[in-house]
């Protein structure tokens, strides 16, 4: 993917809808040039083409998001909430499984929840938890903060623990993200060099998203479901990266 299409992707993703004939303007290329940038993306599967527009595959409606594979993502939450001791702080960075992950440490009560995720605080308004909610630029589609603020307020929290969400992850690129934005706070999380754990059902494995994560700062842990490709078992354990499955 090169630069101008990482350009319309992003552009895109944030408005949802738009027209080829806009992307041009946006651009600086002609519509011939953005069709063949379209076609190439949509055959990647990161965008659909619909009657001279581009439309966004990425779904920010969390509480959709939530209900898809639902009981995979409560194991998988409820896995990594055993990790937490009585006490401890820690950052949630954002998405369905670590929104119900959120959920639950809150149940706890003894827990501080660090987040840039603003449905993950409103999740938790009626919990006992203490929750501390970084300011930045608010995206409105995923209801979270990201930029250069968000960047400093991450900079300035400290926490024992941070759990982030993942949008792909190949042996070509590691791990990656949809968002080039939501991909930066991620990491920053990753450069206060804490233990950072992913968690994600396995259908995200095999897909290359845009934006890398920092391999400057490795990821301590993977939580995932039984539907993880073996192949992909052997290369997190290659990379040092504990690893755990929960199985229905």
């Amino acid at each position: 993917m090169n630069t101008r299409q990482q350009q319309i992707l992003e552009i895109v993703n944030q408005r949802k809808s738009v027209s080829v004939s806009e992307l041009a303007q946006l651009c600086s290329v002609s519509e011939v040039t953005v069709r063949q940038d379209l076609n190439a993306l949509e055959s990647q599967h990161y965008l659909k083409r619909v009657h001279g527009s581009a439309v966004s595959t990425e779904s920010d409606n969390l509480d959709q998001r939530m209900q898809t594979n639902f009981l995979t993502k409560k194991l998988i939450a409820e896995f990594a909430a055993s990790l937490v001791e009585d006490g401890e702080s820690v950052f949630i960075e954002g998405g369905s499984t670590n929104a119900l992950l959120a959920r639950t440490l809150a149940e706890r009560g003894n827990v501080t929840l660090i987040t840039v995720s603003y449905y993950i605080a409103n999740l938790l308004k009626d919990t006992e938890c203490d929750v501390i909610i970084l300011g930045g630029f608010y995206q409105k589609g995923s209801q979270s903060v990201v930029g250069p603020l968000t960047r400093s307020g991450i900079q300035q929290v400290h926490f024992s623990k941070a759990f982030i969400g993942i949008d792909g992850f190949h042996d070509s690129t590691g791990f990656t993200g949809r968002d080039m934005m939501r991909s930066d706070v991620v990491n920053a999380i990753l450069a206060k060099s804490t233990e950072t754990i992913v968690l994600t059902d396995s259908s995200k494995f095999g897909s290359i998203q845009p934006y890398p994560l920092s391999e400057q700062y490795p990821i301590s842990r993977v939580i995932t479901d039984a539907e993880l490709p073996a192949e992909y078992q052997h290369k997190l354990e290659a990379m040092g990266i504990a690893l755990n499955i929960v199985n229905l």
